[in-house]
């Protein structure tokens, strides 16, 4: 599978500004982690950026890039601002596209994968005849990642936290899109099962309640995010993706949905526990 990645804006052209960030500095911080994500534990994934640093690239560059290089799949990475009321996720596909399109079928997925783990509102699944969406020959989509002008959700755009789990949710959506393989165990990851996270502790307990009920263990964990506390619900962690994937579809076979997997480095899980 070839993903052209795109991180919006870049160079003399910053994107939108607000609460102290800067939208291409953000846009490239999330496409490098989704890079990082996919090459590091999926096989047969090869992943070229329209830009890996603070450069001026025009559409037209990154569009006949992509082109050239015949990517299947064009993920552009923003953010977005209006007029600091505003908030929430969105993405976006051409506008000549039915919603019965292949475009739109990998939308829809990567689209529920990314909204169980951003902690925005939905704004939902639009369409829009932007410039990598209409001169692309393979199958794009836009992603919007919460509006930079309001301060609840600048915020979270704020948090290297909160960007690596917006990252993971792209990519949970792509290995679902294209079924990619994940790669065998090296011994630096490690596959944490996730049955929910919750701003309150008492339905966190529910959550482990319910799963418990129902033969499957889980305890909760906390991770704070710009100063909340979020309660996540860990229903296993295993060294072995294929594991982690059949542990998810039982949390899952019980009536939990938003249930996904969070990849961690074993480095990162010992400096935890120091």
């Amino acid at each position: 599978m070839k993903l052209y990645l795109d991180p919006g804006h870049g160079g003399t052209d910053s994107g939108a500004t607000g609460h102290g960030l800067t939208e291409k500095s953000v846009n490239l911080d999330i496409a490098l982690r989704i890079r990082n994500l996919l090459t590091q534990n999926y096989e047969n994934v090869e992943v070229l950026m329209s830009r890996t640093s603070d450069i001026t690239k025009t559409l037209n560059q990154r569009t006949d890039e992509a082109n050239s290089w015949g990517a299947d799949f064009y993920l552009s990475i923003h953010c977005n601002a209006f007029n600091g009321s505003a908030r929430g996720y969105e993405d976006y596909i051409h506008s000549s596209l039915p919603d019965s399109s292949q475009t739109a079928q990998y939308r829809d997925t990567i689209h529920e994968e990314i909204i169980k783990l951003n902690r925005l509102s939905n704004r939902g699944k639009k369409k829009a005849n932007f410039h990598v969406l209409r001169e692309t020959t393979m199958s794009a989509m836009l992603t919007e990642n919460g509006f930079i002008d309001n301060a609840q959700d600048a915020a979270l755009i704020g948090d290297p936290n909160w960007r690596q789990d917006v990252a993971q949710g792209h990519v949970n959506g792509l290995v679902k899109a294209f079924n990619l393989t994940p790669k065998e165990d090296d011994g630096d990851a490690i596959y944490k099962v996730i049955a929910g996270s919750f701003q309150t502790r008492d339905n966190a307990d529910r959550r482990v309640e319910y799963l418990d009920n129902r033969g499957i263990e889980s305890f909760v964990t906390t991770t704070t995010i710009s100063g909340t506390v979020w309660y996540r619900v860990q229903a296993g962690a295993f060294s072995n993706r294929e594991n982690a994937e059949k542990r998810l579809e039982e949390v899952k076979s019980v009536g939990i949905q938003d249930a996904y997997i969070l990849t961690e480095s074993t480095s990162q899980e010992e400096k935890k526990v120091k």
